[in-house]
């Protein structure tokens, strides 16, 4: 039971820094797609234009690691709530406390991750 109210408030505030990281990234994405827009930059011929497509491509992928993040702490907290928390997903046996602490969205013991 320690575990899983610790687990709780753990992932809740991986959530809460998730939603914020997301919500920052999100105001840089569309800044740097605004910011283009607002350019006549050339990509193949302006140096700045290779930078500006840089930047959207690096933190679109950011917003979706965030994203991804995001939906792996949901998960868990469904799992906290379903009483599943701490159990593997593909053995079935118990999470060890050191890996949940680590990584308190882990779906599976330290044998199975890594068996992938």
């Amino acid at each position: 039971m320690r575990l899983v109210e610790g687990a709780r408030e753990r992932l809740e505030a991986e959530r809460r820094e998730a939603l914020r990281r997301l919500a920052g990234l999100t105001g840089d994405f569309e800044e740097v797609v605004a910011a283009s827009r607002d350019t006549n930059a050339d990509d193949e011929h302006d140096p700045e234009g290779a930078t500006i497509a840089f930047e959207r491509s690096q933190l679109a992928t950011l917003v979706l690691q965030a994203r991804r993040h995001l939906a792996e702490v949901e998960a868990a907290l469904d799992r906290v709530a379903a009483g599943t928390y701490g159990t593997c997903e593909r053995c079935g046996r118990p999470i060890a406390p050191a890996r949940l602490e680590a990584r308190p969205a882990a779906r599976s013991c330290i044998a199975c991750a890594s068996a992938r």
